[in-house]
């Protein structure tokens, strides 16, 4: 697919958020920052949360929300920037607020009752201003925290759990009519389905789980971060086999590629909402593309 390099030089670019002025805004997870790109080379510094800022959406509120997964330790290999395991200085994960006038960054949520969160990744808002999000988890040398998925009630400060003890919760989503709540597992690349008996409450899907199997791959790759067209198809980034894998509700998908293994995030745009902008993360790229269908409009996007 044919795209235009809209920003480079990002330390591991993931969330983007498109703005009405053009600008599009994301996270660099390495430096622990928050950027404005502008597409013509002017990037701003919005914030500096610290950690490891990772899934960006505006809350009804009109603030940057972000999820903050405490940071990892990064390598770079064949001209790659590569995360890995919590770093030495990881203090938890947690739920951010930033203003965008002033890059004030205030701590919402760091637990769900006594358990702390480990790697908040990916968010969305639904139209009453509900959060859900998903939790990755945590990697270290010789184990692995598990992560879940999580609501937070609108006008609250107490996370609930939505549904916990998955390996690695990432790409988070609502289908159009906000019955269904879709995420995405990196480890095991499945897309997962929860149909809603209402706001944060999902209905009992089988003997054992609450969530249904949409998708899942044959071959290795993992799934990253997600956002979800307009038709209801899931788009899925993809690790290892580099680009986006589309999920259709049935369970069928495709895949377009980019040239790099870690592409990690999609968000659209433009006045068709045929605007793909994707991120390039091993590379350092925030990319440009028409989509070929448009992307589901996000409830708060300023």
């Amino acid at each position: 697919m044919d795209f235009e390099v809209f920003a480079e030089g990002l330390r591991f670019p993931e969330g983007p958020v498109v703005m009405a002025d053009g600008s599009v805004i994301v996270v660099e997870i390495e430096s622990k920052k928050i950027t404005r790109c502008w597409g013509d080379g002017k990037k701003e510094v919005i914030a500096e949360p610290g950690g490891g800022p990772n899934g960006l959406a505006i809350g009804p509120d009109g603030a940057l929300w972000v999820c903050n997964n405490g940071g990892f330790v990064y390598h770079e290999r064949d001209g790659l920037l590569i995360p890995g395991h919590a770093p030495e200085d990881y203090s938890g994960g947690r739920i951010e607020r930033v203003d965008l006038s002033s890059g004030k960054v205030e701590v919402i949520a760091t637990h769900c009752g006594e358990r702390p969160l480990k790697g908040p990744n990916d968010l969305v808002f639904d139209k009453a201003g509900n959060l859900y999000f998903t939790d990755l988890g945590k990697s270290y040398s010789t184990h692995r925290d598990t992560g879940g998925l999580y609501f937070l009630p609108a006008g609250s400060d107490e996370v609930q759990e939505f549904d916990y003890n998955h390996i690695s919760p990432n790409g988070i989503g609502l289908s159009p009519d906000e019955k269904t709540v879709y995420f995405a597992d990196t480890m095991t690349a499945r897309v997962w389905a929860y149909d809603l008996e209402s706001p944060g409450k999902p209905k009992q899907a089988g003997p054992f789980s609450t969530g249904r199997v949409v998708a899942g791959m044959p071959d290795l790759r993992y799934f990253d971060s997600l956002a979800i067209s307009a038709a209801g198809n899931v788009c899925v980034a993809t690790i290892l086999q580099g680009g986006i894998t589309t999920v259709q509700p049935d369970g069928k998908h495709s895949h377009i590629a980019f040239p790099d293994p870690f592409v990690t995030n999609i968000a659209f745009g433009g006045e068709d909402m045929m605007d793909a902008y994707v991120t390039l993360s091993g590379t350092g790229k925030l990319i440009k593309c028409r989509w070929p269908e448009p992307g589901l409009t996000l409830n708060f996007n300023a």
